[in-house]
């Protein structure tokens, strides 16, 4: 069963900022000044409605901390645009970053909040022209704005899309060029990553195998974790939230998927710590 502890959402997400950074994190607090790995994200990464997110069960497995930089609906641009965050990936030992929705970052056609990555600010020129009919003022969310720019016109729409995927290739190229190559990409997903997909239910938004393909030569590796049957069976058991929030919840992953996600982390994070220690 789902369960409450405190607050809105049922938790404690015991906020802190990190070095410069003016973005407020999940806690509590680790310390940036011994070996340490961040982890960049997402609502997954971030662990919203979990008590204890992949990030804290695997700081238990390896020994090292594991710092928090995940953000409810996070974009690349969170990053790129935080100089405090991009210093404290760049020291980190490794980093591991949830692959992250192509719709969440500013580009030639709209721009997002810089910190709020999920919230549509403005059409460009370029959009509104394209888009002549409609009425951009009632829009405030990123995915509200494709569904009904999809619903006007998909040959339209598909022009939107195409230039989402190209910056967002170029964005994580730009991300991963900050972590000076200690990085690893980690796929969370129902299904794995496949052929070109327009589907909005699905996540992470728009991004394809070919799109992951292209990053490899600056990375580690690339994990990918789809959730078990059994962690599927579990629903929303063990996650903190209430009534309101129930929709939410029920498309974000679990504590068993939490623990699956940790356990995969965990087999391949080790060999590269070894390796680097000279073990």
């Amino acid at each position: 069963m789902s369960f409450a502890l405190q607050g809105q959402s049922g938790l404690d997400y015991d906020p802190c900022r990190y070095g410069r950074s003016r973005l407020l994190f999940r806690g509590p607090q680790r310390s940036p000044e011994g070996p340490y790995l961040a982890f960049l994200g997402g609502s997954e990464t971030y662990g919203r409605f979990i008590p204890a997110p992949f990030p804290d069960l695997l700081e238990q497995q390896i020994g090292l901390p594991c710092l928090n930089f995940g953000s409810i609906n996070a974009g690349v641009d969170l990053y790129l645009h935080d100089a405090g965050i991009l210093d404290l990936i760049g020291a980190a030992r490794l980093n591991v970053i949830q692959v992250m929705g192509a719709q969440n970052m500013s580009n030639r056609f709209y721009s997002v909040h810089p910190r709020r990555n999920d919230r549509f600010l403005q059409a460009s020129p370029l959009l509104m022209q394209l888009f002549e009919e409609v009425d951009f003022t009632e829009i405030h969310f990123t995915r509200h704005l494709l569904r009904h720019l999809q619903q006007v016109s998909e040959e339209r729409f598909q022009k939107v899309v195409a230039e989402l995927r190209s910056s967002w290739v170029l964005r994580m190229r730009h991300l991963l060029s900050q972590t000076q190559g200690q990085s690893i990409l980690v796929w969370l997903a129902p299904e794995p990553p496949g052929a070109p997909s327009c589907d909005l239910n699905r996540d992470p938004l728009f991004v394809d195998f070919d799109m992951l393909d292209a990053l490899r030569p600056q990375l580690f590796d690339i994990v990918e974790v789809t959730p078990s049957p059994e962690a599927q069976e579990w629903g929303t058991a063990g996650m903190a939230f209430n009534e309101f929030e129930t929709c939410v919840a029920q498309g974000l992953m679990n504590p068993r998927a939490h623990e699956e996600v940790a356990q995969c982390l965990a087999g391949a994070i080790r060999p590269l710590l070894a390796a680097r220690s000279g073990h």
